[in-house]
């Protein structure tokens, strides 16, 4: 008799780098005995929320949102999106002083992403009022259009700020990495702590088979992340996965657990987040 497969919530994001690494994994490219998937693709603030609620199994979290959620959800050593040179970028229409950015209103792409917590840190007299929570991909036109003083950009607008006639004020990731000497962790694939272990593992083993099969054939992915980024020019699409998408993806190695525990222990010393003492990643799934 054949056996019932156990059906997980997946949660990841539309931006080719999910829609990347997660292609095999849910196209029935990787058969597993045991497991089958039900993907629920959503902006990764959405994501943070329905994390939030505790209604996904496994999903793609900005790293600062884990830090609420680590007594909920362990984090995965395969799938991550960290590196150098791709942290959130601070634009706006002309420059402005440290004081003036302080004072400035803001656009961010979410209260619980990444890039607010490294805007936190390095502009710690920003208040949160200031602050107004856009979709990442309307944040540019707010810019432009003057509803906003700056705008905190993540995604493919790295890619396309400078088009519009719109300037830098502050690498954010650049700043991460010369405060720390880590790669920036910006987001991660976490799965429900209370699973089985032997599910946990499952789940990791599978998604580090979907991420070499994307790294081994990235062509074989096109139509797939097409599907989501169809109004992205080609050479924006896979440049956002290159950008994104590495080793530290396959897995998160010495150097990304090191990071990410040093943004987690920043964070509890800034009173960000609560602190918590078991185990942040999925036992037993080292390579």
């Amino acid at each position: 008799m054949t056996q019932q497969k156990q059906t997980l919530s997946l949660g990841f994001s539309p931006c080719p780098n999910d829609t990347f690494i997660f292609d095999a994994l849910v196209n029935g490219k990787i058969k597993s005995d045991t497991l089958a998937f039900k993907p629920v693709i959503a902006d990764v603030e959405e994501l943070n929320q329905l994390a939030l609620k505790g209604a996904l199994d496994i999903t793609k979290l900005s790293y600062h949102a884990l830090g609420h959620l680590l007594p909920i959800y362990q984090l995965l050593h395969a799938g991550s999106a960290l590196g150098n040179n791709c942290g959130p970028l601070l634009i706006a229409k002309k420059r402005l002083s440290k004081p003036e950015i302080e004072n400035a209103t803001i656009a961010i792409p979410g209260k619980y992403t990444t890039a607010n917590f490294l805007l936190g840190l390095a502009y710690p007299n920003l208040p949160n009022k200031n602050k107004q929570e856009l979709l990442f991909s309307d944040i540019e036109q707010a810019v432009l259009e003057g509803r906003v003083d700056a705008g905190l950009i993540i995604h493919e607008n790295r890619f396309t700020y400078q088009d519009k006639g719109l300037i830098k004020l502050i690498d954010l990731g650049e700043h991460w990495e010369t405060l720390t000497q880590l790669p920036i962790p910006l987001g991660g694939i976490t799965i429900k702590r209370n699973l089985p272990t032997n599910i946990k593992q499952e789940v990791n083993r599978l998604l580090q088979q979907s991420v070499q099969m994307a790294f081994d054939n990235p062509q074989g992915t096109s139509n797939y992340v097409r599907q989501y980024a169809q109004e992205m020019d080609e050479a924006v699409m896979f440049k956002h996965i290159n950008l994104y998408v590495n080793s530290y993806s396959l897995d998160l190695g010495e150097m990304g657990r090191k990071a990410v525990r040093e943004l987690f222990s920043l964070a509890q010393k800034k009173g960000l987040i609560e602190r918590f003492e078991g185990d942040i990643l999925v036992a037993g799934t080292l390579r």
